[in-house]
C-alpha cells in the first residue's frame, strides 16, 4: 500500500492526527470478514486503550500462553507502535489463533462478520474471567489444603454467591435489557434482566435505526398456545411483554439483521433494504425514559448480493475524518458518503454495499 498510503498522508496533509496510525490489513484468502471487525474495534478508543494497557502490564509475563487476547493485543500493539504512518500489517498470528480456538472459522467458505464479533468478545471475556479467577487462587494466595486438582473453589460467602466479574471487554460493551411481562388478568408485571454485547434488529424496507429500536421495545401480546405462566394466578394466562432497555451500553453495537431464512426458498436470502442510520442517535427505548445519545464512529459493511458469498469492508471516523478500510486498502472519504451504505429502496438494485453492524460510542462520558 505504498502508494496509497503516501495518497493517504497527501490528503490529510498537516491534519493528519497526532499519533495515530492508519494500516491496512492483509486478507488470507477469506479474511475480510475478520479485517473489518478488527478495524472497527481499533477505532473505538476506549477499547484500544484498555487492550494496550493489558498488553503493557503483561508483556513481561513470559510463561503466559498465547491465547486470542494476547494476540489482539499484540497486533493492536505492532499496529500503534510503527514508525510509518500508513501501511499494511499481515495479522497472521491473530488469524491462525482464531482458526485453530475454533473450526467454524476454518474453512474458505464465506464467513459471517457477526458471528465472528460475537464470539470474539465472548472468548475474550472468557480469557478475562479465567486469568481473574487464576490470580485469586494462585499458589501465593491459596494455603496447600485450598489447592484442588480441578481448579479453584469458589467459596460462597453466607450462601450467597459471588457476583460475576466485570471485565474492561463489559464495561465498553454490556448493556442490560429488561423484559417485562404483564399478566392481563391480575396486572402483575414480572420483569427479568439480561445482559447483551449486541442487539440484533428485525429490518424493513425504508426504515432507519429509530424505527428498528421501536419494534424491537413493542409491546406483544401473549395468547392462545403463547400463554405466559402467571406465578400469582398459578395458571397460564394472556400477557402484554415487551423488551425495553434498563442500561444501555458505552458502546452501542447494533446488528441489522440483513440474511433472512426464506422458507419458500429453503435458504438464507440478503435483504438489501435501506435502512438509515444516523451519525447521531438518541436511544429513547428505556426503562428510565432519559435519553442516551450517541455517535456513530465504525460501521461493518457487507458488499454483494447473498449471504454465502460477498465481501467486507469498514467504514471508520477517527478524528472527525471518515475512512474506508478494504483490507489491505485505506483511504478517505466524505462524510456524505456514508449514506451511500444505508441500502436500497428498490429489490433489485446495482448497489450491493449495505451496512450490517453499526458501532456508536455514548456521548457525555462513561455510563
Amino acid at each position: 500500500m505504498g502508494a496509497a498510503g503516501s495518497k493517504l498522508e497527501k490528503a490529510l496533509g498537516d491534519q493528519f492526527p497526532e499519533g495515530e496510525r492508519y494500516f491496512g490489513l492483509e486478507n488470507f484468502g477469506n479474511t475480510c470478514y475478520c479485517n473489518s471487525v478488527l478495524q472497527a474495534l481499533y477505532f473505538c478508543i476506549p477499547f484500544r486503550e484498555q487492550l494496550l494497557d493489558y498488553y503493557s502490564n503483561n508483556k513481561n509475563l513470559g510463561d503466559v500462553e498465547e491465547n486470542l487476547l494476547t494476540c489482539l493485543a499484540d497486533l493492536f500493539t505492532q499496529i500503534s507502535s510503527q514508525k510509518k504512518k500508513t501501511g499494511v500489517i499481515a495479522p497472521k498470528r491473530f488469524v491462525q489463533r482464531v482458526k485453530k480456538q475454533n473450526e467454524y472459522f476454518r474453512s474458505y467458505m464465506h464467513q459471517d462478520a457477526h458471528e465472528f464479533l460475537n464470539f470474539l468478545l465472548n472468548e475474550l471475556v472468557d480469557i478475562l474471567e479465567k486469568e481473574s479467577d487464576a490470580a485469586k487462587s494462585s499458589p501465593e494466595t491459596l494455603s496447600p489444603s485450598k489447592k484442588i486438582a480441578n481448579g479453584p473453589s469458589h467459596p460462597v460467602a453466607n450462601g450467597v454467591q459471588k457476583e460475576p466479574l466485570v471485565t474492561w471487554v463489559h464495561k465498553n460493551f454490556q448493556g442490560i435489557l429488561t423484559n417485562e411481562t404483564r399478566c392481563l388478568r391480575c396486572e402483575t408485571v414480572t420483569a427479568r434482566d439480561e445482559t447483551f454485547l449486541d442487539l440484533s434488529l428485525d429490518i424493513e424496507q425504508n426504515s432507519s435505526i429509530t424505527s428498528c429500536l421501536k419494534n424491537f421495545s413493542s409491546t406483544e401480546t401473549l395468547n392462545a398456545e403463547d400463554k405466559f405462566f402467571c406465578d400469582k394466578c398459578c395458571s397460564l394466562q394472556e400477557a402484554q411483554k415487551r423488551m425495553k432497555i434498563k442500561k444501555p451500553p458505552h458502546i452501542l453495537v447494533i446488528h441489522l439483521k440483513r440474511f433472512k431464512y426464506i422458507e419458500q426458498l429453503g435458504r438464507y436470502k440478503k435483504l438489501s433494504y435501506r435502512v438509515v442510520f444516523p451519525m447521531e442517535l438518541k436511544l429513547t427505548n428505556t426503562v428510565e425514559d432519559a435519553d442516551s445519545e450517541y455517535s456513530l464512529f465504525a460501521v461493518v459493511v457487507h458488499v454483494g448480493s447473498g449471504p454465502n458469498h460477498g465481501h467486507y469492508v469498514s467504514l471508520v471516523k477517527s478524528h472527525n475524518h471518515w475512512l474506508l478500510f478494504d483490507d489491505e486498502n485505506v483511504e478517505m472519504i466524505d462524510e456524505s458518503t456514508v449514506q451511500t451504505f444505508f441500502g436500497s429502496s428498490q429489490e433489485f438494485s446495482g448497489n450491493t454495499d449495505h451496512g450490517y453492524i453499526l458501532f456508536y460510542e455514548r456521548l457525555g462520558g462513561k455510563s
